[in-house]
């Protein structure tokens, strides 16, 4: 009579050890990581009353928004710090490539002075808002539940920095051939008092104040991104090409790349979060909060647009569309 055979516990991490296969690195160094879900009372150890204890509590783990194991999120795409860099590398040097091909071209000294002052004040500007999308994402991430969804918070935060950076550095090149135009010069008055950011700057500014990490990830990732994608990303791309500005037409496009694989992430997440009952409700209440601030934020920006005719209505409908292909 055969002896029955007992199997042994793989040798691995200990959170991972039920899966019974070898994990692979994306779940080694992305996976439960968190340390602040295990003293529910005392996410961070020391005094339950503790500032931050009592901020996690209620923002983190005492949002409406409810799963229960946050843990299981998964990427779709399983970015982890060593792939992002190496696939944001190629990235880069396809951008700086972009840059050099174009500056050898003298592409500037061939712009229409009146679209370089279109440039100056809806294209530089928005380093602004790229450094607002860098802090919500920063925020959001920095109190998610789970460290698989803080990590694509990361790295979408990263991709704002690389975009803000594109932006700064496209800004020192305009300055040198149009010194007349205020290149560098006034990009924060812009910003502050041009009625074509003003909607957008309200936004963000309220964004950055919603403290509920729930409602922070939805208006973020499907009322905010989504707006400054179809408005200030696609709809901008295609007025430049209309204007004999193809780099700026093939930047946007490099950012649309960046901004796919955020949605890609987005839609796993609010497949998961739909799978607890009332989360839809929750979720598309939210949306309708913010939903008209975001609109008058498009409308604002594209109305300031040139050559390209029905931008606002465009850029809310496929606000909308995306949303509606996620079931909300």
């Amino acid at each position: 009579m055969s002896e029955i055979q007992v199997l042994k516990p793989l040798k691995t991490w200990s959170h991972l050890a039920t899966r019974r296969r070898k994990p692979s690195e994306y779940e080694i160094v992305s996976a439960n990581l968190h340390y602040n879900d295990k003293r529910p009372d005392s996410p961070y150890e020391l005094s339950p009353d503790m500032f931050m204890n009592t901020w996690y509590k209620k923002n983190t783990f005492g949002t409406a928004l409810k799963h229960a194991d946050w843990n299981a999120f998964r990427d779709p795409d399983e970015v982890v710090y060593r792939t992002y860099n190496l696939m944001q590398d190629g990235q880069e040097t396809y951008v700086f490539g972009l840059f050099d091909q174009f500056n050898e071209r003298e592409h500037d000294k061939a712009l229409d002075p009146r679209w370089a002052g279109t440039l100056a004040r809806l294209y530089t500007p928005a380093r602004y808002l790229f450094h607002t999308l860098q802090m919500a994402s920063a925020y959001v991430g920095q109190v998610s539940p789970a460290s698989t969804i803080t990590n694509c918070h990361y790295f979408q935060m990263a991709d704002s920095l690389r975009w803000l950076s594109h932006t700064a550095y496209r800004t020192r090149e305009l300055s040198q051939v149009f010194a007349d135009k205020g290149f560098g010069v006034d990009e924060r008055r812009y910003w502050e008092e041009d009625p074509a950011w003003q909607g957008f700057r309200e936004l963000m500014e309220k964004a950055l104040t919603v403290w509920d990490w729930g409602e922070a990830i939805v208006v973020l990732n499907l009322v905010v991104m989504p707006a400054v994608e179809e408005a200030v990303l696609r709809r901008l791309g295609e007025a430049a090409r209309h204007n004999g500005d193809t780099l700026l037409g093939l930047l946007t496009d490099a950012q649309l790349i960046d901004a796919a694989r955020h949605r890609r992430w987005t839609a796993a997440f609010v497949a998961m979060a739909l799978q607890t009952e009332g989360n839809l409700a929750l979720i598309q209440s939210w949306i309708a909060k913010w939903e008209p601030l975001a609109d008058r934020a498009i409308e604002a920006y594209c109305a300031a647009l040139p050559d390209v005719p029905g931008a606002a209505e465009a850029a809310k409908a496929a606000t909308r569309d995306l949303r509606r292909s996620l079931a909300l």
